[in-house]
């Protein structure tokens, strides 16, 4: 809230009554809901009362009513020109509606009067600022991170630990003796992480965006299951009047296993942010991939998806599911159907401390019958994880976290567990 319902000034608080004084009560304790209604009972019959109005103002920017709290401060500085708190709420109001100009405007005025508070006067500067970022004027913003992490890997190849197998169309010959490569192998690792995003206003609500990211893991030991990759992404969104965002994307990505390329990834995402006045946000998204494989060609695949997903200040969660499709019928048994669902939370202890666990599920059912094992695939993957973040400073801190997954499917050749321990550091610019 920018101006929280204590705000009130003297001058609109010496003749307050039982209904007022409830109100604010409620809106004090985060009930904005229980405010606006008590308030707005009352509105036809109180409607330019200073106090009455300034309370109901704030409850119905608070319950994204903007209009009527346009209307409700705009009786009050009728009657109280100098009132600045209510101007302040005024110009919330209007900047909660999209009208960012008006809203700046009203800001203006208040920071440009005398009797307002130098302390005040700062924390309306700032939110000036914060308006002016709004409608482009402060040009590009550009961030990004590093992260090194160290650590131990029970099974860097996500195999099996079985080191025979029977072959059905070979049953006759006894089981198959797995080549040590196909075999679960643990080893220390070290991970190194990078990414840089720019935002760029085209105005007030329209804004261009770009990030690279990339990733370089190395097993020390062995070379086989070393990975790089490196995703590039570029779109546009449109922030609405409402505060919900509009984007559309188009991602790149490259990934090389051993020093040699694997797989190149293209495609397109588009998403709707639906976010509330609590710092939430539902959002819903698509997307569409081509799968291209290095000297593989008949497991090129069409990846459609879709997912809907929860963020809040401490609690995230997803569902999503789609379909992986080979270009070649011949394939077909590399197809498959695929849901998942995920769980996590980044939960503050101390100021600086931070818990962090996540768990997801994935089911993935493959159309035709494995070549190999004449059924067809079906994988119930679980993944949790548990950690600490510290901050060291505002743009330093290290992660610790240890990672569990566990892959049960009908084929034993793909049934798995794995387990991982380290230690990161990450830098924020």
């Amino acid at each position: 809230m920018a101006m929280s319902a204590a705000a009130v000034p003297g001058t609109l608080t010496a003749q307050t009554d039982e209904t007022v004084r409830l109100a604010q009560v409620e809106l004090e304790a985060g009930e904005p809901d229980a405010a606006y209604t008590r308030l707005a009972a009352q509105a036809g019959a109180r409607a330019g009362d200073p106090a009455f109005d300034f309370l109901l103002g704030v409850a119905a920017i608070e319950t994204g009513r903007y209009g009527e709290a346009i209307i409700a401060l705009q009786r009050v500085l009728a009657i109280q020109p100098g009132n600045a708190p209510a101007r302040a709420e005024l110009a919330r109001a209007y900047a909660m509606a999209g009208d960012i100009d008006t809203a700046r405007e009203e800001f203006n005025t208040v920071v440009a009067d005398p009797s307002v508070p130098d302390p005040v006067r700062q924390r309306f500067s700032r939110l000036v600022r914060d308006y002016d970022r709004q409608r482009g004027e402060d040009g590009a913003v550009v961030t990004g991170f590093i992260d090194v992490e160290m650590g131990y890997d029970s099974n860097i190849n996500a195999a099996t630990d079985d080191a025979t197998i029977i072959l059905p169309l070979f049953a006759f010959l006894g089981p198959a003796t797995l080549n040590p490569a196909a075999r679960a192998r643990d080893e220390a690792f070290y991970q190194l992480q990078g990414g840089v995003s720019v935002d760029v206003p085209l105005g007030r609500q329209t804004r261009l965006f770009a990030s690279a990211l990339g990733n370089w893991r190395d097993n020390l030991d062995s070379g086989f299951a070393d990975q790089f990759s490196v995703t590039g992404t570029a779109g546009i969104s449109h922030t609405f009047a409402s505060g919900n965002v509009a984007s559309l994307s188009g991602q790149a990505q490259r990934f090389v296993i051993d020093g040699d390329g694997f797989r190149a990834a293209f495609g397109i995402i588009g998403r709707y942010a639906i976010r509330s006045r609590r710092n939430e946000a539902v959002a819903i998204s698509g997307q569409y991939f081509r799968l291209d494989y290095d000297g593989d060609p008949l497991r090129e695949a069409d990846r459609f998806a879709g997912s809907i997903t929860y963020a809040g200040r401490h609690l995230y969660g997803g569902i999503g599911g789609g379909k992986e499709e080979t270009v070649r019928a011949r394939a077909d048994h590399l197809s498959f159907g695929f849901f998942n669902a995920q769980l996590g939370l980044e939960y503050p202890v101390s100021q600086r401390v931070s818990l962090l666990a996540g768990a997801g599920v994935e089911y993935r059912d493959h159309d035709g019958q494995d070549p190999l094992f004449l059924i067809g695939r079906k994988d119930w993957r679980i993944d949790l994880s548990l950690g600490l973040r510290a901050y060291l400073s505002d743009r330093v801190s290290i992660r610790p976290r240890v990672t569990y997954t566990h892959n049960d499917t009908n084929i034993a050749l793909y049934e798995y567990d794995r387990w991982t321990a380290g230690l990161g550091l990450r830098f924020e610019f």
